[in-house]
C-alpha cells in the first residue's frame, strides 16, 4: 500500500482515507480470490468477533460455510463451550440448518408445507437451485431418506456455487474459541483443542501486557498444532513482544468498537487505520499476521483495512443485528425487529463473565465496567441475515480489489493506494437518503 500524498503527522481513522484506482487487467469481479492467508483456513477475510451478542455456533457455522471463521466467546463456561464447538461441526458444510419456523425470511409460509429434496439427487448447490426453481419454492428441507437433515433456498444454493466453506482437514466446518489470560490457561487451551477448535484466541482488552505473554508461552508450550491469536494490540512493540512469546496472528484496535468506550473512559486507544498499518508492517517483517477489530461501519472500510495490511478483519455489531445472532428476536413499539447487543467490557458483560464469584468481589468488578450494556441492533429487512451482510461486503471487496488491480490480497496490499481526504470529501461519498 502507498499513499497518493504526503502522509500527515497526525493518525488516521478509516474515515480519513479512501482508495485511489488504478490501471486493472481483472476483467471480472468473481476472479478474485479474498482468501487470507494467514494460517487460519479461512477463505474469505472476515472473522466474526468473539462477544457474546454476536457468535454463537449458528452465526459461527453459517459464516464459516461461506469460508469465514466465528470466534465463540471466552465467557461460555468450558462445557458449553465445548458443547457450541460441536455444535458447529456436527453442523453440514453444503446445507442450512433445519428451517426455524419464527424465521422472518419465510414471511409467514408452514415450513410443514414446504417441499422437501433428497439429499441423493441433489450433486451440488446448483442442482438444489435447479430443484427448487423447478418446484416454484423458495425454501425447501433437505432430507437423507425419511430423516430432515438440513435446509436450503434459492438464495443458499446460488450461495454455494460462490462461496468456498472454511474446511479443517476432517471436511467439518472450522471454528475459533477465544479464552481469557487468567487462570489455568493452558489447561483450558488443552481441552478446547481436544475438543476440535482450529484457531484459539486469547484476548485482553490490554494485549500488551506480562499477562498475556506468561498465558502466550503457555499455550505454546504444549504444542497444539493450531494458530494462536492474540490481542489487543496497537504498537510495534506490542507486536514484537506477542511475537516472540508465540503469537501466530495479532488482534488489532483499541477503542474503535461501536460499542466500546475505551477512550472516552480512559483516552486510551489509537485510530484504527494507523493503528493496522504500523503493526501489519512489524508483523509481515516477522512472518505473522494481523486481523483488524473494530471500527467497521461500511464495506469500504473492511476494503481500507485490507489494504493497510490486514490479513482479516473482525466484525462485531454489525453482525449482532442478524437471524443468526444469539439472542431472542425482539419488537419494538413500530414492529421493527431487533436483538440486542453489548460492550464485552461493559456490567451485562462482566456479571455474565464473573457470575460465578461471592457476591463482593463480582459487585467490586462491575463497579468499575466500561462500555455499552444494552443497545438495538435492528435487523436490516432487506439483509436480515448474515450471509446478506457478507454478500455485501465480499460484493464491495472483488470491486476494490478490481479498481486496484489486484486479483488476490497479497497484491491488494502491494497495489493499493490510498488518498487523505477531508470530512467533506467523506460526506461526498454517501448515497442521499431522499431525492432531488
Amino acid at each position: 500500500m502507498r499513499f497518493s500524498t504526503p502522509v500527515p503527522p497526525n493518525d488516521l481513522t478509516y474515515s480519513d482515507v479512501f482508495l485511489v484506482p488504478s490501471r486493472s487487467n481483472v476483467t471480472s469481479r468473481l476472479d478474485v480470490d479474498l482468501a487470507p492467508g494467514d494460517g487460519s483456513g479461512a477463505s474469505l477475510p472476515i472473522v466474526a468477533a468473539n462477544m457474546n451478542s454476536v457468535t454463537g455456533p449458528r452465526l459461527a457455522a453459517t459464516l464459516a460455510r461461506r469460508g469465514g471463521l466465528g470466534v465463540l466467546p471466552q465467557d461460555l463456561a468450558m462445557p458449553d463451550l465445548i458443547g457450541a464447538i460441536d455444535a458447529v461441526k456436527r453442523q453440514s458444510p453444503l446445507w442450512d440448518e433445519p428451517i426455524d419456523p419464527s424465521d422472518p425470511r419465510l414471511e409467514g409460509a408452514d415450513p410443514k408445507k414446504l417441499t422437501s429434496l433428497d439429499v441423493s439427487e441433489l450433486a451440488d448447490a446448483r442442482a438444489a437451485f435447479d430443484a427448487l426453481v423447478a418446484t416454484e419454492q423458495e425454501f425447501a428441507h433437505v432430507r437423507d431418506g425419511d430423516r430432515i437433515i438440513g435446509s436450503t433456498s434459492r438464495k443458499s444454493a446460488l450461495r454455494g456455487t460462490l462461496y468456498t466453506p472454511a474446511l479443517a482437514a476432517d471436511g467439518r466446518l472450522r471454528v475459533a474459541a477465544a479464552l481469557g489470560i487468567n487462570g489455568d490457561v493452558a489447561g483450558k487451551a488443552a481441552e478446547l483443542a481436544a475438543a476440535g477448535v482450529d484457531v484459539l484466541v486469547l484476548d485482553t482488552a490490554h494485549g500488551h501486557q506480562d499477562g498475556m505473554l506468561r498465558a502466550l508461552e503457555a499455550v505454546k508450550k504444549l504444542g497444539l498444532g493450531v494458530p494462536v491469536v492474540a490481542g489487543n494490540i496497537v504498537t510495534i512493540e506490542g507486536v514484537h513482544d506477542l511475537v516472540g512469546a508465540g503469537a501466530d496472528i495479532l488482534k488489532v484496535g483499541v477503542g474503535p468498537g461501536a460499542m466500546c468506550t475505551t477512550r472516552m473512559m480512559t483516552a486510551v486507544g489509537r485510530p484504527q487505520f494507523s493503528a493496522v498499518i504500523e503493526t501489519a508492517q512489524a508483523a509481515r517483517d516477522l512472518g505473522v499476521h494481523v486481523w483488524a477489530d473494530g471500527g467497521v461501519r461500511y464495506p469500504r472500510d473492511v476494503a481500507l483495512a485490507l489494504a493497510a495490511g490486514a490479513a482479516s478483519v473482525m466484525i462485531g455489531s454489525w453482525f449482532a443485528g442478524t437471524i443468526e445472532a444469539p439472542g431472542q428476536l425482539e419488537t419494538d413499539e413500530s414492529g421493527r425487529l431487533f436483538k440486542q447487543s453489548w460492550g464485552m467490557a461493559s456490567t451485562k458483560a462482566v456479571h455474565a463473565r464473573f457470575g460465578r464469584l461471592d457476591p463482593y468481589e463480582l459487585a467490586r468488578k462491575e463497579l468499575f465496567a466500561e462500555g455499552i450494556s444494552s443497545s438495538k441492533i435492528f435487523l436490516d429487512p432487506l439483509r436480515p441475515s448474515v450471509e446478506d451482510l457478507l454478500d455485501m461486503i465480499t460484493a464491495g471487496l472483488r470491486s476494490s480489489f478490481t479498481y486496484a488491480g489486484a486479483a488476490d490480497l497479497p497484491a491488494f496490499q502491494d497495489r493499493a493506494t490510498v488518498g487523505i481526504q477531508s470530512a467533506a470529501g467523506y460526506e461526498e461519498g454517501k448515497a442521499l437518503p431522499v431525492s432531488w
